[in-house]
């Protein structure tokens, strides 16, 4: 269960950051997966910038070691805590996130940060098409992220929010033309840690994988949750963005 601190948090900032939830033998066996899969599968280069945005190793998503990840372990009952207890579904198949780094030349990189949802043409939509598809965005490290610019996985804090007042005033429909630009509240936060740390997100927060500038590949595993009235709420969710969450409403009224 989360504390009454974590779901105010997440209610303010879109985002949870939570510490050593996942036992070290269940990162293990996911890596292993992982690696086995490029060793074995290999990655072709007309592929990569389909992979960069779908997933890498795609004959493992469904393998018992990265579901696991998700669905037996206190990341499903920290699930359960905000959106409800039998309200979230288990997930049938994760994302495999890797960011390798980027040309040895570049010594400086930019953030840019997006919705999910928006079709880019090589994200499994096409371009313009968007949607409201998931409730929760769920990201597990792998390896260990001691420094910014080394793909961290990146949030814009209280963006969700920021989003929810401009679909009221725009409609949502401008989704049509891309990710909106405009000054978003808070600057970005690169996510620092360890395998085993996980970061809960509303499926409304700006976030961005960041550059990665280090020697080191990133390794993550990413998972979208959905409420089981998810479907049926779709892009009304976009404004009522507290609906699937009862949890964590509830907790800003006691």
């Amino acid at each position: 269960m989360l504390t009454y601190e974590q779901h105010q948090q997440f209610y303010e900032l879109g985002y949870i950051v939570l510490r050593q939830v996942v036992p070290s033998h269940m990162i293990d066996n996911a890596l292993r997966s992982i690696n086995h899969s490029l060793g074995e599968e290999g990655l072709n280069k007309e592929d990569l910038p389909r992979l960069r945005q779908q997933s890498y190793c795609n004959e493992i998503r469904q393998c018992q070691r990265i579901i696991d990840l998700c669905n037996e372990t206190a990341v499903y009952s920290s699930l359960e805590s905000m959106m409800g207890k039998g309200n979230v579904e288990k997930v049938t198949n994760g994302q495999i996130a890797l960011r390798f780094p980027i040309d040895p030349q570049i010594k400086e990189a930019q953030l840019s940060g997006h919705l999910d949802g928006l079709g880019t043409g090589l994200n499994g939509s096409s371009k313009g098409a968007y949607g409201r598809k998931f409730t929760a965005l769920a990201v597990f490290l792998l390896s260990k992220l001691e420094t910014g610019f080394s793909g961290n996985f990146t949030v814009w804090p209280k963006s969700h929010t920021f989003f929810q007042k401009y679909f009221e005033e725009n409609g949502h429909s401008v989704l049509e033309k891309g990710m909106p630009q405009v000054d978003l509240p808070e600057d970005p936060i690169m996510i620092e840690g360890n395998p085993g740390d996980v970061v809960i997100t509303h499926h409304q927060l700006v976030h961005a994988a960041a550059p990665n500038l280090s020697p080191n590949v990133r390794y993550a595993a990413i998972f979208r949750l959905h409420h089981i009235d998810c479907k049926k709420n779709g892009n009304l969710a976009y404004i009522d963005i507290w609906k699937e969450w009862p949890g964590v409403h509830n907790a800003q009224s006691t």
